[in-house]
């Protein structure tokens, strides 16, 4: 059974979906606000909330980091002062830690890169998260492998060959990787380009791996149908207000809507069921109702008795 732990929780094909609240960098680098976002993650029904860690200097050249970045979502005036100013410091992640364990989610980032994720481990973080971005970077792959603790792969702009590399430089740890059907466009306009299918396509190509989607749309009906289909960790962006500065904030999920996909991914797994077509008390009454039944004299006739129709009678022991 394709199975993955991380913090608390199991997920399984049979586990309910565990949901990650994707920060991001949409505290806009400010640490009250962050832990403002986790405590409210938490409170939406959550699973575990994520930032991004980034080591500027090892993943940008000078040159990128020079160059100006003055736009309606600029944090500095050049590219490498906006991406200091949304890199959340060690104190700062440990104090968001803190307070996902008090919340009772749990709390990892993506790594961007090797600095990084030595970042997130020395923190004692449950998890690595793997951007699509990361799919291709073997060295990267290699690295965090060697770091022994779960990782979550995003797959968007792969094909099934890039993400057999992958997994096979991660080591094929069934219970040490899940991997996310993406689509990495930042939003998705196009719903043809969810591709959700391939949700059961990985499911048929690594059987023994948790399968999962990260989404990019808006909304969230697509998340409860990638669940359907399979996926059991669903990855969405998450702001306090999707009119904030920043290019994520648009496509994210405000509180009342990740309250609601929550709600409605364990309304998800409690619907699916087991399969097994059965007679529920609830279904007694109605049923008497709608269902004729035949008379000592032949007729047929809607008796309304608080049973169920002589010809369909079950057992207390039956219905379930």
């Amino acid at each position: 059974m394709r199975s993955l732990r991380i913090g608390q929780r199991l997920i399984s094909d049979d586990s309910p979906c565990f949901v990650i609240a994707e920060i991001g960098s949409n505290h806009g680098g400010d640490v009250p606000t962050a832990c403002d976002m986790v405590r409210i993650a938490a409170a939406t029904g959550a699973d575990a909330v994520k930032f991004q860690c980034r080591d500027n200097r090892t993943l940008y050249s000078d040159a990128l980091l020079n160059q100006a970045y003055e736009n309606e979502n600029s944090y500095g005036k050049t590219y490498g002062e906006h991406r200091a100013a949304l890199e959340l410091t060690d104190a700062g992640l440990m104090t968001c830690g803190m307070v996902a364990e008090q919340s009772r989610v749990a709390c990892f980032a993506t790594a961007f890169d090797e600095v990084s994720a030595d970042r997130i481990v020395k923190l004692g973080m449950p998890a690595i998260k793997i951007a699509s971005g990361g799919l291709t970077d073997l060295p990267l792959l290699a690295y965090v492998a060697g770091l022994d603790v779960p990782i979550i792969l995003s797959t968007g702009g792969g094909t099934l060959r890039d993400i057999a590399r992958a997994v096979n430089t991660l080591g094929r740890r069934s219970d040490r990787v899940a991997i996310l059907h993406c689509t990495a466009a930042y939003p998705v306009r196009d719903f043809a380009e969810l591709n959700l299918k391939c949700i059961a396509t990985l499911r048929d190509e690594y059987p023994e791996f948790v399968i999962g989607w990260s989404g990019h749309d808006s909304g969230i009906a697509m998340a409860v149908m990638a669940y359907t289909l399979g996926a059991r960790i669903i990855e969405k962006h998450f702001t306090l207000n999707r009119a904030s500065k920043g290019t994520d904030h648009a496509f994210s999920l405000e509180p009342s809507g990740l309250t609601k996909l929550c709600r409605d991914l364990k309304r998800a797994h409690d619907a699916l069921g087991d399969g097994v077509k059965r007679y529920y008390p609830s279904e007694v009454g109605p049923i008497a109702k709608m269902r004729r039944r035949e008379l000592p004299d032949g007729s047929l006739q809607i008796t309304g008795e608080k049973d169920a129709p002589s010809s369909d009678r079950l057992s207390q022991a039956e219905v379930a």
